[in-house]
Parts: C-alpha cells; sequence; structure tokens
C-alpha cells in the first residue's frame, strides 16, 4: 500500500469514527451525565407525565439524586440509572433509598433537572 492509500485510508477511519461517535453520543452516550453532550442543543421541553422510578442514592450535600427510571421522553431518553439534580433540596428529605417514586425531570442551566417527585403509590 502506498503513501498516498494510507492516507487515504487513515482520513477515511478517522471520519468514520467520528460519525460512530456523534450517533453513540446522541442516542446511547447517557454514561456521563454532566455535560449530555449528545442533548445540549435540545431546547428544554414542559416535562410530560410523571416518570416510574426508584430511588439508588440521595446526596442531600449535593442536591442531588440517583434514580433508576423509566423513559423520559421529553427528554428523549431512554431507561437507565443516572444521577439528576433536584429542582429543590427539600425533595431529598420526602424520599428515601430503596423507594418507588415517580418524577419528572427537565434541563435547567444544562442538568437534568428533577422538577417534580413524589413517592408511588
Amino acid at each position: 500500500m502506498n503513501a498516498f492509500s494510507k492516507l487515504t485510508l487513515s482520513i477515511v477511519m478517522a471520519a468514520a469514527s467520528t460519525v460512530a461517535l456523534a450517533q453513540e453520543s446522541t442516542h446511547a452516550g447517557h454514561g456521563s451525565h454532566g455535560a449530555q453532550a449528545g442533548h445540549a442543543g435540545h431546547a428544554a421541553s414542559a416535562p410530560a407525565g410523571l416518570i416510574d422510578g426508584e430511588v439508588k442514592k440521595i446526596d442531600q450535600d449535593a442536591g442531588k439524586i440517583t434514580i433508576r427510571h423509566g423513559e423520559i421522553k421529553n427528554l428523549n431518553m431512554p431507561a437507565m440509572t443516572m444521577v439528576m439534580r433536584v429542582k429543590d433540596q427539600a425533595m431529598l428529605t420526602q424520599v428515601k433509598v430503596g423507594d418507588k417514586v415517580r418524577f419528572a425531570a427537565d434541563r435547567a442551566n444544562g442538568a437534568v433537572t428533577v422538577v417534580q417527585l413524589e413517592q408511588a403509590q
């Protein structure tokens, strides 16, 4: 393989990797829930119906809750377990680890934020 062919192959492979990473970031890249690059361009939308979930961890000091949840349609997010901020830290005193909950989430300042939280009946 000559130098030109190697260069062309390298460019094609780099472009394919970039496309694959972009698709992964948009559709399944929710492993890092900080910046959420795949959803940064989405406009915040009003929370739809409440989502079923289970509290896995509460971090009162940081104002965060970890919830295993179903699909969050208004954020185009599949079911997963993730850490989210809460709109009001008082929400964290209403639930405990292991509780089944129903919640609504939206984007606030670029972060997924629980805007409504209640224990499931």
